[in-house]
């Protein structure tokens, strides 16, 4: 066990450590193996070195983020408690997108959102890989509407394979339509943020953006388009073959998915994972994996995702012992 004391330099501590060390007491959640008390402007510490080590790392970055910022707020102590200091950018440094409804300014908010962006801006072909809330999709729709309102596409393409994730297609009410919208529904929400309602039916009722199931790409040449295969973790490899191979002149493809997460039958190997496995060093390929970092749900979002996360490794290695 070491032992160590660490002085606050250059802001005041309650703004560092809150008012009746109410941030302190956030603080403290992300690192339970030490023991951590408060005097004036020194943190004593206690526990082992290379936590101590980490400790100190975080308290420099949050003081830092002080005097850049002027304040702390909880959000902004899980987030870099939670992530590299490089991965959140901030609203001056991040490029806008698109301008949405509103006038709202959509960015890539984190530094994996950016090197997507980066990506599709310089590969005709992007695989955007990593858990659920990363901004996958979102991201790369904000691309392909700015796209579209450049002149640089004439048409978007979004598909998703319509997989029944434990409910059974068949029971659901409605014609082929209604039981295929909800499956498409978190492109609609996307669309939605970016396009006025009004324009946004026009441009479907014209085809000018296309929402359809995968199974409706089959035959087809992708010219002139910028086409987005969301959950691609959930497309057999027959699948993914047929949806890459539609790629014709002018076209950006981005495929998005969570290896996590697959719904496919037991046994039935993701086209998603064969694709990334076989197409890896590919040089007009982009490959751009998120992470848990990336995530800007509710704080909650990433502290799941690294709970599972943990419990798939320990699955893992008893599963090397056997």
């Amino acid at each position: 066990m070491q032992e160590k004391k660490i002085e606050i330099k250059g802001v005041d501590p309650i703004e560092l450590l809150g008012v009746n060390n109410y941030n302190l007491s956030i603080i403290k959640r992300y690192f339970p193996n030490l023991k951590i008390s408060s005097r004036g402007d020194m943190l004593h510490v206690v526990g082992e070195e290379h936590e101590i080590h980490s400790f100190e790392s975080k308290i420099s970055q949050l003081i830092s983020s002080i005097k850049k910022y002027g304040s702390l707020t909880e959000s902004r102590i899980d987030n870099m408690m939670l992530e590299d200091p490089m991965e959140i950018l901030s609203e001056e440094g991040s490029e806008v997108i698109v301008h949405g409804v509103r006038g709202n300014k959509i960015k890539a908010r984190t530094f994996n959102q950016r090197k997507l962006v980066d990506a599709i801006n310089n590969k005709d072909m992007v695989f955007a890989v990593g858990p659920a809330g990363t901004g996958k999709t979102y991201t790369a729709v904000a691309c392909a509407v700015r796209a579209l309102k450049n002149k640089q596409v004439r048409r978007i393409i979004l598909t998703r394979p319509a997989v029944e994730a434990g409910e059974n297609l068949g029971f659901l009410p409605g014609d082929l339509k209604d039981k295929l919208d909800p499956y498409m529904m978190p492109l609609y929400d996307a669309l939605r943020d970016m396009i006025p309602p009004e324009r946004l039916a026009e441009f479907i009722e014209l085809g000018v953006i296309e929402i359809a199931p995968l199974a409706f790409m089959r035959g087809r040449t992708l010219d002139n388009a910028f086409v987005i295969l969301d959950e691609g973790q959930n497309a057999t490899i027959n699948q993914m073959k047929m949806f890459l191979t539609r790629m014709g002149m002018n076209a950006n493809f981005v495929i998005t998915g969570d290896i996590s997460q697959i719904d496919l039958p037991y046994k039935q190997t993701s086209g998603l994972v064969f694709a990334l496995d076989r197409l890896n060093g590919i040089d007009d390929i982009g490959v751009i994996r998120l992470n848990q970092n990336d995530v800007i749900r509710h704080k909650i979002v990433k502290q799941i995702i690294l709970a599972f996360e943990d419990e798939e490794k320990n699955k893992e290695k008893k599963n090397e012992k056997v």
